[in-house]
């Protein structure tokens, strides 16, 4: 009798163990977000739908965890962890940060590189960029899924910026990616890479005359306090990636990866059509406000002159050329 017991025992263990695995197996995946700013900014309004997208093509639950508002540090934070394949599964990334594994990354975000917003659209929604789509999983191991971004670039200062001499000379504020240096030197200005939560504090005492940023980032972190001239160069329509961890990704189920492929650029175009649409319209609310003003930029055909050569030679020197020329060529 007492085997029989023992059977029996050993028998409801095992069946136990095998429940509690079943249960476990069935828990929902839980995945990181990261973002540095509140669910007011597309960046934001991307990335939680990215997430409703997810759930929507997997069919599935899954948790996602978005750390908003700097929580975890900057984008370039973000990219590390992904690349690493800690602490962060999916956020939106500056091409910038990216350049430290693939040189050419910063050609996404280079100024001057569109015509306007219908070309910009166009390129995105091509395979132009695939060879840097390619680099930047190789050599970072982050996955490329989407592209957001649409905000038009000004130059913000404490002082009006209307032409060519009024530029000369300017200390502002430049993302890390050697083009940008390259480029704002050509125009004239006096670039200095600095990190972005400090860009504020930096105008206000003066280490700098101002930044350049889209609308969305402008009104997020109030630059329009320390800079309210708002000089409108117009020299970059924004490409905001939307990564997602390549070490990450190959944990998850083939079903789920495919949904957050699809998901990821339908997400971008989301995030692309919000940014783009709301753009103008937010710099026009704030100068409304009075918390601002705008002048017009009276010489940007001279700044197109000076950045030609620029863009060239960093596509050449970056192994680019047959990408920027695939970038011109899309009417």
């Amino acid at each position: 009798m007492s085997a029989l017991l023992r059977m029996l025992a050993r028998f409801l263990a095992v069946l136990g163990f095998a429940v509690t695995l079943n249960a476990t197996a069935q828990q929902p995946i839980t995945l990181h977000g990261a973002v540095q700013f509140n669910d007011e900014h597309p960046f934001n309004k991307a990335l939680l739908k990215f997430q409703d997208l997810v759930v929507k093509y997997y069919g599935k639950p899954v948790v996602f965890v978005l750390h908003r508002n700097s929580e975890l540090g900057l984008e370039k934070d973000y990219f590390a962890y992904m690349s690493q394949g800690i602490s962060v599964d999916y956020a939106v990334v500056s091409p910038a940060h990216m350049s430290t594994f693939a040189k050419a990354a910063p050609l996404l975000d280079m100024p001057f590189l569109f015509r306007d917003l219908d070309h910009w659209n166009k390129v995105l929604d091509s395979d132009a960029f695939q060879p840097i789509v390619d680099d930047v999983s190789k050599k970072a191991d982050v996955m490329i899924i989407g592209y957001a971004g649409g905000g038009t670039r000004n130059i913000i200062a404490n002082k009006p910026v209307r032409n060519m001499a009024e530029l000369k000379g300017l200390t502002m504020r430049v993302m890390g990616a050697p083009i940008q240096t390259q480029m704002f030197t050509a125009i004239g200005a006096k670039p200095s890479v600095i990190a972005y939560n400090e860009v504020y504090n930096a105008i206000q005492t003066g280490v700098i005359q101002g930044a350049e940023n889209e609308a969305a980032g402008l009104a997020q972190m109030k630059f329009y306090e320390v800079g309210p001239d708002i000089s409108l160069t117009q020299h970059a329509i924004t490409v905001r990636p939307i990564c997602f961890s390549g070490k990450s990704f190959r944990k998850l189920p083939p079903d789920l990866q495919a949904a957050i492929l699809k998901a990821g650029k339908e997400a971008g175009k989301y995030g692309r059509d919000v940014e783009s649409s709301g753009d103008a319209g937010l710099l026009a609310q704030l100068e409304k406000e009075g918390k601002l003003k705008t002048f017009a930029f009276t010489e940007r055909g001279k700044l197109l002159e000076l950045a030609e050569p620029v863009k060239q030679a960093y596509a050449k020197e970056i192994d680019a050329t047959a990408i920027l020329t695939k970038v011109n060529a899309i009417k």
